[in-house]
Parts: structure tokens; sequence; C-alpha cells
């Protein structure tokens, strides 16, 4: 019999000599236990007017269904319409390999509340393990801006929810010009991220949520998103490691 606990990095095992421990399972168990990533999950989905945030609730459950301990995660949640205390927030970050952040676009920026939690949670991780400085020394205060982040090493994963189709983006004389969603809209959420140290990772946007969010076209993008899970976290990140 085996069991676990974990708070931060500390993790402590239990092999139980009264049922006959199997050692070598034991031992797998604490190997497979320690090379887990972590996952840090961040539902920005907030419920207001006519959104309830139900489809952001949908995804991160996608999430809990793939950062599984039997998948090699172990996973932390945070929902931004629920009470949360800004130290925990921080040390949640510190704790992360990746950061998963999924958020609707209102109003072609953050919800409010979304921004928020980002905008107390990093102030309050403030030489706490977020963010250092701007990255500028006095003696040459026109370089280096962006580069006293405390989060190297790790990544982040963003998703975006839109009422807007993926043609408004891709197709000429539309309404983004052809520029993604990446480069234009969510371009500064990016460099803040950038600007904490984390790199990123390939994201995944969902559109035409309003007018026309069919049941076959959930099923396929559950079917497809967890298809990116995949790629990107057992993959992706795999070859990184590897090189």
């Amino acid at each position: 019999m085996t069991s676990y606990e974990s708070k931060q990095d500390i993790y402590v095992g239990f092999c139980d000599p009264n049922h006959r421990c199997n050692l070598s399972l034991f031992r797998n168990f604490v190997e497979r236990l320690l090379t887990m990533k972590k996952i840090f999950v961040i539902n920005g989905g907030q419920h207001f007017a006519h959104s309830g945030g139900k489809f952001n609730k949908t995804i991160s459950n996608w999430d809990k269904e793939f950062f599984t301990i039997d998948n090699g995660f172990e996973l932390k949640y945070t929902d931004i319409n629920e009470d949360y205390d800004l130290n925990e927030e921080v040390e949640k970050f510190v704790w992360a390999d990746v950061v998963v952040y999924h958020t609707p676009v209102w109003w072609f920026g953050l919800p409010y509340k979304f921004k928020q939690y980002l905008d107390t949670v990093f102030t309050a991780g403030h030489r706490k393990g977020v963010y250092y400085s701007d990255g500028r020394k006095l003696e040459t205060p026109a370089i280096n801006y962006g580069t006293g982040g405390s989060l190297h090493g790790r990544n982040y994963m963003l998703t975006t929810t839109w009422n807007a189709p993926e043609t408004a983006f891709t197709l000429p004389n539309e309404f983004f010009n052809e520029t993604s969603v990446d480069d234009g809209v969510m371009f500064g959420f990016h460099r803040m991220n950038a600007f904490t140290g984390m790199k990123k990772l390939d994201g995944f946007h969902f559109h035409d949520l309003e007018k026309n969010a069919t049941p076959e076209r959930i099923e396929n993008y559950e079917k497809n998103y967890k298809n990116h899970l995949e790629q990107v976290f057992n993959e992706t990140l795999a070859s990184t490691q590897a090189s």
C-alpha cells in the first residue's frame, strides 16, 4: 500500500510494513512522483452579465481530466470568481512548472476580475518569486527593460474564447486585418509573461462561441484541445527537456 502527501516541493511517502510493502513498486512510485510536471491552471472566465463563464469552466474540467497523477502531472487550480489569498497565489506561480491561463476576451481585453487578479498577485509577488525589478540598472537605464523576472525556467500556455469567428483573423478585409490573436489582441499579455521570465508554449483559441456553439462543435473542440495538450505536454516539453 502506498500513498503520498505533497506541499510545495516536500513529498512524504509511506510504505506500510503491515501490508507486505513491495519496495520495487514503491520505488517506482516515488520516481514517478518526483518527475511529475507541476501544472497551475487559472480559470479567468468571469461571471458577468449574460456570460456565466461556463465554457471556460468546461475547458478547466478538460484540464482536470488530462493533468492527472496517472498521466504524470500534479495540478493546482484557481478560479478567479472565488476568494483567493494573494500570497498563496504567488506560491502557486513559484511552485509551477507550467501555468495554464484560460480567459474569454471581452471588448478586446481580459475580464476585469481576471486583470485584477493578475495586477494584485503579481504585485504581491514583487521580490517574492514573480519578479525582482524591471531589469534595468541605474548606469544603463536605456537597455534591458523587462529582464528582471524571477520565473525563469517555467512555461505558460494561453487559451482564449471568442464570439469572433476564426475567419475574422485570417481573411483579407476582415476585422482583425489578418493579425493573429497572439500577435494582436493578446500581444501585451504575452509580453507580461515574458516580463516575469516565463516562456510561451503554443496556445489554443476557441472561436464563434456565441452564435455557433453547437454540441458538435463543442465535441470537436474537446477532441482537438485534448490532442493539443497531448502534443504540447507529452511531446514538445519532453523534446525540450531532452535537448
